[in-house]
């Protein structure tokens, strides 16, 4: 604002300079133009719109003025806001000039502002008491209703409403004990369908290839869960969930199955995928990656197809959720000059004929 109005003083003094040099006549033929284009704005223009700094400008040139002459002149507002207006600037002229006392509560560092959000955020059974109580354990004094003022300035509703647990934060809640099995179909070169029957831990975001068929039947899956029940207790799973959709081939000895092992299963609700959302991701992770890039000819080519995805998905490729590490393998040391490009030297391996890309350092 101050750039511009400084930018419309300097016009007006030069307007003003071009003014001098001409005779009476001539201003008021000017004034005579400038009146008749403003009654052609009027006339066009419901309510016109000001800003500050035009406001500024119209009271600096016109409070000298008396009251009488302003209602003489053609004004597109009326002449008590013009005066209104010159009030206002000094009253800011003023109060800038005056050092404004502060009054009330000193205002809240912003490292207490962000425990109080973290508390609320961490625990959403507590309310404001809870975390008032909570920073006064800590010996952190503070009134309870600065902690109420801080939460509904952003936006953070009371406990109650709070306190209703979403079906995501219910999965990362439970990562631990959760597994997820699904079917996915898969087309060969010749259109005959396959169907790929596949498992993957919430925690550790391993993936397990059951097997896949051209016939799926209750006692495929049956005992391809026997062979997932063997695996989980060789690697010392602690799952105690198991969700899965649906689908008619789960049948009830499939779950009898998975109860005698001390898995619960959990069934997803109607046409809604999300509740198995990190198997399904998996599946378009699979199709995406793997199955767009390759023509499947027949069982045996899909089956070695998806035991070199699986070695390559558990124990190559990052994940977000783990840090970017692989389900197999952690995270390497990191390198202590990676600006040194002369000290790397890296390799790829190929799988599956270059579909797949393994990079790692020559040794």
């Amino acid at each position: 604002m101050l750039l511009r109005l400084a930018y419309l003083v300097a016009t007006n003094t030069i307007a003003f300079l071009r003014l001098l040099p001409m005779s009476s006549t001539e201003k008021d033929i000017e004034i005579l133009a400038l009146r008749h284009r403003l009654l052609v704005l009027q006339r066009q223009v419901g309510k016109p719109r000001f800003e500050d700094t035009d406001r500024a400008v119209l009271a600096g040139l016109l409070h000298h003025l008396p009251v009488e002459k302003l209602r003489q002149l053609l004004l597109l507002v009326r002449p008590d806001t013009v005066l209104r207006w010159h009030r206002n600037l000094l009253k800011h002229r003023h109060a800038a000039t005056c050092v404004p006392k502060r009054h009330g509560r000193p205002p809240t560092v912003l490292s207490l502002r962000a425990l109080v959000l973290r508390l609320a955020r961490e625990n959403s059974s507590w309310g404001y008491r809870r975390i008032h109580g909570e920073l006064a354990a800590l010996g952190i004094k503070v009134a309870a209703s600065t902690v109420w003022e801080i939460l509904k300035e952003h936006g953070i509703p009371p406990a109650p409403a709070r306190q209703s647990t979403t079906w995501a934060d219910f999965l990362r809640n439970q990562a631990d004990a959760l597994l997820a099995c699904d079917l996915f179909e898969v087309r060969t070169l010749t259109g005959a369908r396959l169907y790929v029957f596949a498992a993957v831990e919430h925690s550790t975001r391993r993936i397990r290839i059951l097997g896949a068929t051209a016939h799926p039947t209750a006692d495929w899956i049956v005992q391809l869960g026997r062979n997932l029940l063997m695996d989980l207790e060789e690697a010392g799973s602690r799952a105690r969930f198991l969700i899965r959709d649906r689908d008619s081939k789960f049948t009830a000895t499939f779950d009898a199955l998975m109860a005698d092992a001390g898995l619960k299963v959990i069934t997803t609700g109607i046409q809604i995928p999300r509740m198995n959302s990190i198997m399904e991701r998996w599946i378009q992770t699979c199709q995406r990656v793997l199955l767009d890039g390759t023509l499947i000819w027949n069982l045996s080519h899909l089956l070695h197809a998806l035991r070199e995805f699986e070695t390559f998905y558990n124990g190559h490729r990052p994940h977000q959720a783990l840090g970017q590490a692989a389900p197999l393998r952690p995270l390497p040391r990191p390198i202590s000059e990676p600006g040194n490009t002369r000290h790397l030297e890296i390799r790829r391996r190929n799988r599956l004929g270059g579909t797949l890309h393994e990079y790692h350092h020559a040794a």
